[in-house]
């Protein structure tokens, strides 16, 4: 059982050591898909969903003048731990969404951790019941809610929460307040605590708005050397290209093979794992690179995991660990591009992106190698 466990996590091709103790393996395996986090970046959210976040921050300001600091990385956090950008569901050219999505039936019952009873203020024109009352869209408005929030951003002549335009732009007016100033960080916290009554869910939420701000941002590159500013616009410019299990060497995206430890065949794909995308970008700059992460931190200068994120320079090798200080249980590698971002092939179903360090768990340092 524990050897399954100690193989959960790796997201590049390379072995795990057995050195690893059982409880680290079981922290390890409560993650989910591989035990890292979806990074902050755009890849992660559907392409009409982002643009229907984009599309609210730009129109905000007609019906709330007063509300500063508007982001679309906001509205992203909100509705990744909300729907998960709707996903799985079909999003049409005009952002409505199918199948609808519906939260639990707000009964009292204790199922959904809903334990007050709603009664129904739409006669299930939003919802679909008139039994009850239960959270509606990719941003789960309650019906009452919405009344007080719905305008119409896609034009269509109507506001509806099922869809990704009018629901956005709900959002954006519930959050913004009465004019408030979301670049603070008092007043975003309190924006989404008013979003839903709950400490644990304001620091979830606030951590996905800080990793899809990171990513929002491209890396500054104008003090580096020549060499780091190749590594990296290497790296940086095969974004988009899918994960691959095995796949990518120092010529480009390759097909990868079958399998990863959950489950995922890369035979098929074409494009990088974590360290096939290290030793891509590093041939750029005529650095040979070992194939797995756990082989790329015996290279260079070790950066102890001791000197905290701080030490890295851009281009190095940042490394993540079952347990951290033990090289042998390395399990992931990506490229440090500075102001706390790496680029990183995260897992599979994910692309190369932009993410930032602390998306990941089990940070192991990294390697200078420029």
């Amino acid at each position: 059982m524990t050897a399954l466990l100690l193989f959960t996590a790796v997201c590049c091709a390379a072995p795990v050591s057995g050195a690893i103790s059982a409880i680290v393996a079981l922290q390890t395996a409560r993650q989910d898909d591989g035990g890292i986090a979806d990074g902050g970046t755009a890849a992660d959210i559907p392409p009409r969903m982002l643009t229907a976040y984009k599309k609210a921050v730009v129109q905000v300001g007609r019906y709330a003048p007063k509300c500063n600091g508007m982001r679309w990385p906001i509205l992203a956090g909100i509705a990744k731990v909300e729907s998960n950008h709707a996903v799985g569901r079909n999003i049409a050219a005009s952002g409505d969404i199918r199948p609808k999505i519906y939260g639990v039936l707000l009964n009292g019952s204790g199922q959904g951790g809903n334990t007050t009873a709603f009664p129904d203020t739409d006669n299930g024109r939003w919802d679909g019941t008139a039994t009850g009352e239960r959270a509606v869209g990719p941003f789960q408005f309650l019906p009452s809610t919405w009344e007080g929030n719905d305008k119409d951003a896609n034009g269509d002549q109507k506001a509806d929460p099922h869809n990704a335009d009018d629901a956005a732009l709900g959002a954006a007016l519930y959050l913004c307040g009465n004019g408030r100033d979301l670049t603070r960080r008092t007043q975003l916290k309190a924006a989404i605590l008013q979003y839903n009554h709950s400490n644990e869910y304001v620091a979830n939420v606030l951590g996905w708005i800080d990793q899809y701000t990171a990513a929002a941002k491209n890396p500054d590159l104008k003090n580096v050397s020549e060499k780091v500013r190749t590594v990296i616009e290497a790296a940086l410019s095969q974004r988009g290209v899918p994960y691959s299990w095995g796949g990518g060497n120092a010529g480009g995206p390759s097909y990868g093979f079958c399998c990863s430890p959950s489950g995922k065949s890369g035979a098929s794909i074409k494009g990088f794992d974590c360290s096939g995308l290290t030793t891509y970008a590093y041939a750029k700059a005529g650095i040979s690179l070992p194939r797995t992460a756990a082989a790329q931190a015996g290279v260079g200068q070790r950066i102890p995991a001791s000197l905290g994120t701080s030490a890295l320079k851009p281009g190095d090798l940042v490394f993540f660990a079952y347990a951290p200080g033990h090289d042998s249980t390395i399990y992931h590698v990506g490229i440090y591009a500075g102001s706390g971002q790496m680029i990183n092939a995260a897992r599979p179903g994910t692309v190369v992106r932009l993410d930032s360090v602390s998306a990941m768990s089990g940070y192991a340092g990294g390697a200078r190698l420029l």
